[in-house]
């Protein structure tokens, strides 16, 4: 049976005298039911304030700390989407100057599939990258690219890059060749061309989650991360041949992003990170500091990674 449509005050009401929750204030907790969305907020975010294995919240949870969660998720993606978007510029500023300085500053050059690694494995993805680039050649959408186009009947890899997502980006270098791979990944000493492309592939996913302003802090991904030193030396363990945190989670952004960052980007990162860790810890009575590092796919000593040195 779908379940039935609640008014605000039915919400709360089920809230209150089924789940147990203590409300405080009525009149907050229906704004914030309003503002927010009862799927988004109570759905998404109660799950860490159960009792293990039940669905009956533990004793004197509050509507209130539901929403420091969901308060804190926000100023995740907030914190993770500023960084993201600096590693998705600095791709965009490779991809476009590697592959112009190869094949010269004409449109034809990246609407050209030899200039890919246009094997039989990578045809079809090349196929749609080429046919998504020439759609954007054309489109209206993007005023710098429309006067390129009108005044100077070619729209240079540098300028069209500009309007790539994430997604695209990180599709354009998997299917670079080899030796404009390798140029690229120069850039990052400590990663070889297989792994950045690991690496932006994962990235692309939280990407998405941030701009989507879908649940962060406990999302995992179907892909995976490389296993790195920084694995190793934080002696995250395994199970089996598989590390235990991350790689599909939040804490493979984090290694992704001590790989990919300048050091003293990363370190003001880790800065704020820690300092929202530290507010919500203070904050939410009933979620202990192991119990939300372990939803994040935290190591608890996931501080030191900035001890070590690849």
């Amino acid at each position: 049976m779908p379940k039935p449509f609640l008014t605000y005050e039915q919400q709360l009401a089920k809230l209150r005298d089924e789940k147990h929750l203590v409300i405080s204030d009525e009149g907050i907790a229906s704004n914030k039911l309003k503002r927010i969305g009862y799927y988004s907020l109570i759905s998404g975010y109660k799950h860490i304030f159960r009792v293990p294995n039940q669905k009956n919240y533990k004793d004197g949870v509050s509507f209130d700390e539901i929403v420091v969660l969901y308060e804190f998720d926000e100023l995740l993606r907030e914190l993770f989407l500023h960084y993201l978007l600096h590693i998705e510029r600095h791709m965009r500023s490779l991809l476009s100057y590697y592959f112009t300085e190869k094949n010269g500053e004409l449109q034809d050059s990246y609407l050209n599939k030899e200039n890919y690694n246009y094997s039989r494995r990578h045809r079809n993805g090349i196929d749609r990258l080429v046919d998504e680039l020439q759609k954007l050649t054309q489109t209206e959408q993007h005023p710098y690219i429309a006067y390129q186009r009108n005044n100077y009947h070619n729209v240079p890899l540098w300028v069209l890059v500009n309007a790539l997502t994430f997604g695209t980006l990180s599709k354009m270098y998997f299917f670079f060749p080899s030796d404009l791979q390798s140029k690229v990944g120069k850039n990052f000493p400590s990663v070889n061309e297989k792994q950045l492309g690991q690496f932006l592939s994962v990235l692309t996913k939280f990407r998405n989650v941030c701009a989507h302003n879908e649940r962060l802090f406990s999302y995992r991904c179907r892909d995976a991360i490389p296993d790195t030193k920084l694995h190793q030396k934080l002696n995250i363990p395994k199970k089996g041949n598989t590390y235990e945190c991350g790689k599909t989670d939040l804490f493979a952004v984090v290694i992704a992003f001590r790989y990919l960052l300048p050091s003293e980007d990363f370190i003001l990162f880790k800065k704020k990170l820690s300092a929202q860790i530290d507010a919500i810890s203070k904050s939410a009575n009933h979620i202990t500091r192991d119990e939300l590092l372990s939803a994040m796919g935290f190591p608890q000593n996931w501080k030191d990674i900035t001890k070590y040195k690849f």
